[in-house]
């Protein structure tokens, strides 16, 4: 992958890639950089049949403040008031956000310190997440005039509707515990604790068949926004489909015959 000071990117052996975000100075803020670097590797990520499994981490105090609030003022000295340009970075970051739930790899967030904003936004958006028991979780937009409406898409399809409303009306700061009990992060451990069990968490998932996770990613995400006939009838197919794939007749044969199965990832 191309070389990226702000997006740090190291492929294990075992299929599981690091991205550390890395712009420590801006807090790690969702720049138009940034988004751009991490719409592109998510992109390749995903096309990369090396890739298994994706964590997304940080460096510094906070694994991602948001947007870059300076850059958004900046853009209000255009004729338009910044119309253009707010509407080019929201789509911009909306595309990223759609890129983790797209992309056939699972997605780990690994949190340390504050994500707030866009940032806890896009916690919300990966597929799983662990955070140290010292990290933090707020969409603060009601603080400044700026209700976190494109976080609160995110938000509202991870915890219940009232713990949504809750974060989003108040703006208040939640530990990671919290954000655990109510679903937004799936597991708070100490912070010497968060990378091994991260990676544990990355090297189960990275063992299985890479077509069956890119089956159950998409049908899942697929089926949640469809009512429960049309969600059963479409997940009918998609099994009916795996079952005849060969990782599936092959892990049932390892099953029966008490071996370990060999993926073909296919």
């Amino acid at each position: 992958m191309q070389k990226s000071d702000i997006l740090l990117c190291d492929l294990d052996g075992a299929g599981i890639l690091r991205l550390t975000l890395n712009d420590v100075g801006r807090r790690n803020a969702l720049s138009e950089a940034m988004l751009a670097e991490l719409g592109r590797v998510f992109r390749e990520a995903g096309n990369d049949p090396a890739v298994r499994v994706i964590i997304l981490a940080a460096n510094g105090p906070a694994f991602c403040a948001g947007h870059d609030l300076k850059e958004m003022t900046a853009g209000r000295a255009n004729p338009d008031r910044g119309r253009a340009y707010f509407t080019t970075v929201m789509a911009l970051c909306s595309g990223v956000m759609q890129s983790i739930v797209t992309c056939p790899k699972p997605v780990i967030a690994e949190v340390t310190g504050i994500a707030t904003a866009a940032g806890c936004q896009l916690v919300a958006s990966c597929d799983l997440a662990v955070a140290a028991e010292t990290a933090q979780f707020s969409t603060p937009g009601v603080h400044i005039g700026l209700f976190c409406s494109t976080p609160m898409v995110a938000l509202s399809r991870n915890v219940a509707g009232k713990h949504a409303m809750e974060l989003l009306l108040t703006g208040d700061m939640i530990p990671a515990p919290r954000a655990a009990e109510m679903g937004l992060i799936n597991h708070a451990v100490s912070p010497e604790d968060l990378q091994a069990a991260t990676m544990a968490m990355a090297r189960k998932i990275a063992s299985k068949s890479s077509m069956t996770l890119a089956t159950g990613k998409r049908a899942f995400y697929a089926q949640r926004e469809m009512t429960l006939s049309d969600a059963y009838a479409y997940a009918s197919a998609v099994m009916v489909d795996n079952m005849l794939a060969h990782d599936a007749q092959e892990g049932i044969g390892a099953f029966i015959e008490k071996r370990a199965p060999q993926w073909q990832d296919a």
